[in-house]
């Protein structure tokens, strides 16, 4: 099980909206959190909501349980919130935070596989800052245990020497939280409810506690601000531009290539650079994209297919060999293998009330500057004129010229 927070104001992303409903390669940051857990195996998912309640609820749907925190008094006080929802189970609880979006499954479930194999009451993601400044210090005893955590405001000049920093992630032994969450006090300058207050009580009543480095410390990054937005984005730009080179893709520009975090792209498959891939998109081996190319959503391009630059394509199926070279937009389509398309083509998909597809054969070649206006279909070993505006349904093995025949004038501009 999970609890995740997502209550707070986030008063310095300077938004008429939650912060948690702020996109990250097209999806809110409060989802990305759902759905890291969920990736971790956690289907049953209480969520914490407070300020502006109805846009993160719009975002999740049925996806998770509600709890509400209508006085912002503390993570402790959040989680108090979702206690209805832990009572007469058993097992454990993870604590993850709305704001934390980049935060890896791997790391969540060694999270949870540690606290189960040593029996621990409570175990915490802890990182390791050369600069742990202002970040809550991770207090232990000689023989390892966590005794507590020190707030930077509270630490003693000893305390602010600990580089091994909260996290503020953690996995409870269900029953051990009901209890201990009944033994926290405000007694802070905040007269907060602090959930790290609920590692020391249960320390004190002789439970195991324990703790998990995060591996890669940019997985527990907030995001606070537009300026923290996009740092994050960037951070995960890199992760997954890394992951597809890892496994054969080549990208020529890691920093100007953005693919979401769905896609999937066969080996040898080249990206150039100012390249935008969004999701739900599919592309095989051995293609080439780009550059100054856009693919958007529900596009399913085969292997050794060219999309070239400034090209943008949209609910696109491609078939093997195709061509695509520049300058054109094809959206709601379907073209067949060993198709050319000339430059400046387009697909009309819309007539201001309805998107409607256009289906090209394979072995086609389409001319210069082409309009479809759909819905239409071309059949297989076509030839479309350049320059023509195709309305009707072509046979295969056709010549389509749908253009004004040519007329010239001898001497107008002269006499003109």
């Amino acid at each position: 099980m999970a609890i995740i927070m997502a209550a707070g104001k986030g008063t310095r992303m300077k938004s008429k909206n939650s912060k948690l409903v702020q996109k990250i390669y097209g999806k809110e940051m409060v989802k990305r959190a759902v759905e890291n857990a969920k990736k971790a195996g956690i289907n049953d998912i209480v969520t914490v909501v407070g300020y502006k309640k109805e846009q993160v609820m719009q975002v999740l749907g049925d996806s998770v349980k509600y709890a509400v925190q209508e006085e912002m008094l503390g993570t402790g006080h959040a989680v108090m919130q979702a206690a209805k929802f832990l009572e007469g189970k058993k097992g454990r609880v993870l604590v993850l935070n709305g704001d934390v979006p980049i935060l890896r499954p791997e790391t969540i479930n060694r999270l949870l596989d540690k606290s189960i194999d040593n029996k621990e009451a409570a175990t915490l993601l802890t990182a390791i800052y050369d600069d742990p400044f202002g970040y809550g210090r991770i207090i232990r005893d000689e023989g390892g245990n966590i005794e507590g955590i020190v707030e930077e405001k509270d630490a003693t000049e000893e305390q602010k020497e600990i580089s091994e920093i909260n996290a503020g992630i953690y996995c409870f032994d269900i029953e051990a939280l009901l209890e201990a969450l009944k033994e926290i006090k405000p007694n802070n300058s905040q007269g907060e409810y602090y959930l790290t207050d609920v590692i020391e009580i249960i320390g004190n009543k002789g439970l195991k506690t324990g703790a998990v480095i995060v591996e890669d410390n940019t997985e527990i990054l907030g995001v606070n601000d537009r300026m923290q937005l996009q740092m994050v984005t960037k951070i995960l730009q890199h992760r997954i531009n890394s992951e597809l080179m890892m496994s054969g893709v080549t990208i020529e520009d890691i920093n100007s290539t953005y693919i979401y975090d769905d896609v999937k792209i066969g080996m040898d498959t080249v990206i150039h650079p100012n390249t935008t891939i969004k999701s739900d998109v599919e592309i095989g081996e051995d293609c080439e994209i780009g550059p100054n190319s856009y693919i958007r959503e529900g596009c399913r391009i085969a292997n050794k297919v060219k999309i070239g630059s400034f090209v943008e394509i949209k609910k696109a199926i491609i078939e093997e060999g195709t061509k695509v070279p520049h300058l054109s937009y094809m959206g709601d389509c379907e073209i067949g293998s060993g198709t050319n398309i000339g430059c400046g083509t387009i697909t009309c998909n819309y007539d201001g009330l309805k998107k409607s597809k256009t289906i090209i054969g394979k072995d086609c070649f389409v001319g210069s500057n082409v309009n479809f206006v759909a819905p239409v279909k071309i059949g297989d070993n076509v030839l479309v004129a350049a320059g023509s505006t195709v309305t009707e349904d072509a046979p295969t093995d056709s010549l389509v010229i749908a253009r004004e025949r040519q007329t010239n004038k001898e001497g107008w501009n002269a006499n003109k």
